[in-house]
C-alpha cells in the first residue's frame, strides 16, 4: 500500500561553517544584525521534505507516492525520482518559476540557519487528494500554506489516515489553526522546538495535544525522542551515529521510517525506535538522499 507524502522537493545548497554561529552573532546586538560566515565547503543536493521523506521510505521497502510542484528547472529531479523507482504521478511542474530552493549552513555544533525560496511549492495547492484503494496513509510536511490547509481536508475527507508534521511551516499558522489541523490529523510528529512552539500557540501541553490524536512524537536529536499517547509519554531512546556528518534531512530519514511502521500497523514507539536507527544512519552521510538502508535494520 502507497502513502501520500505533501511537501517540498528543493535543490539544498549545503555549506559548512567551521565556526560556531554563537561565537559570531551578539546577542545584545541582534537588532542591528550584520553578520558573513566564511564557508568553504559548498554542494548541490536533492531535498525538500517529500524528496527527502520519499526517499527514506523507499529505502525501507515502502512505496511513497510525492505530491508536490517543481519549476521549470525541475526536470532533473523528477528524472532522479524516476530512476530511483519513486512514483512521479503526483509531481506537477509548473512554469515560468524555479523548483523551492533551500540554501542550508551548518555549524561545528550542527546547529543550522537555513534560507528558503519556495518558487514552485507556493502551487502545491493544484494538486488533490482523494481516495484510491492503494493508499493507506499520508503525511502533510512542511509546503505552500494553501495547500497545507486544503490538503489535510482532503485527507480527512478521504478517509485517509495522516500524520501532520507541520516542521519550519508551522509559524504560518495561529493557534485555532494548528488545533484544526490536529483535530483533523491521525498523529502528529515536531521536534522539541516545533513542540514547544505548537504548545504555546494551541494552549494545550503535549499530554493534551496527545489526546485529541492517536499519538504525539516529539524528536529530540541526539536525545531520541518522546512518544505521547492519551497522555502518557515513553521516552524512545536514541541510537548513537558512527560518525556526525551532516544533519540535513535527519528529521525526514526519522519521517519516512514512521510512515514505514504506521502504514503496518506498529506501536508509535517502535516506528520511533526504527526513526531514530534511520536517523543515525543518515547523519553519517553528506544531504538528505546519499544513505542506503540494510534490510537487517528494519527487523532488528
Amino acid at each position: 500500500m502507497a502513502a501520500v507524502i505533501c511537501g517540498s522537493l528543493a535543490f539544498d545548497t549545503i555549506m559548512s561553517f567551521e565556526g560556531r554561529f554563537a561565537e559570531q552573532i551578539l546577542p545584545d546586538q541582534l537588532h542591528i544584525l550584520n553578520v558573513s560566515f566564511l564557508v568553504p565547503a559548498l554542494r548541490r543536493e536533492f531535498g525538500g521534505c517529500a524528496g527527502n521523506i520519499a526517499y527514506s521510505l523507499q529505502q525501507l521497502g515502502g512505496q511513497p507516492l510525492p505530491m508536490a510542484t517543481v519549476g521549470s528547472d525541475g526536470a532533473e529531479y523528477v528524472e532522479r525520482m524516476k530512476g530511483l523507482g519513486i512514483s512521479t504521478e503526483f509531481v506537477r511542474q509548473v512554469g515560468d518559476t524555479y523548483t523551492a530552493q533551500a540554501m542550508i549552513m551548518t555549524d561545528r555544533d550542527n546547529n543550522q540557519i537555513t534560507a528558503f525560496h519556495p518558487g514552485a511549492m507556493m502551487q502545491a495547492h493544484l494538486t488533490r487528494i482523494e481516495a484510491r484503494k492503494d493508499i493507506a496513509i499520508g503525511i502533510i510536511s512542511p509546503d505552500g500554506r494553501d495547500a497545507m490547509l486544503q490538503h489535510a481536508e482532503q485527507f480527512k475527507a478521504a478517509g485517509i489516515p495522516f500524520v501532520f508534521d507541520p516542521g519550519q511551516g508551522l509559524p504560518m499558522f495561529d493557534g485555532a489553526e494548528l488545533t484544526h489541523f490536529v483535530d483533523l490529523a491521525t498523529w502528529v510528529t515536531v521536534n522539541d522546538y516545533e513542540a514547544r512552539m505548537l504548545c504555546d500557540r494551541t494552549g494545550l501541553s503535549c499530554a493534551e495535544l496527545s489526546t485529541r490524536v492517536q499519538g504525539l512524537v516529539v524528536t529530540l536529536g541526539a536525545e531520541g525522542c518522546e512518544v505521547w499517547v492519551g497522555g502518557e509519554k515513553t521516552v524512545v531512546p536514541p541510537v548513537k551515529a558512527d560518525v556526525v556528518v551532516d544533519p540535513t534531512g535527519c528529521g525526514d530519514a526519522f519521517r519516512g521510517a514512521l510512515l514505514f511502521g504506521l502504514e503496518r500497523g506498529w506501536s508509535l514507539a517502535r516506528c520511533a525506535a526504527l526513526g531514530n536507527k534511520v536517523g543515525a544512519l543518515k547523519i553519517a552521510s553528506r544531504g538528505g538522499q546519499n544513505y542506503t538502508i540494510d534490510a537487517a535494520m528494519i527487523e532488528g
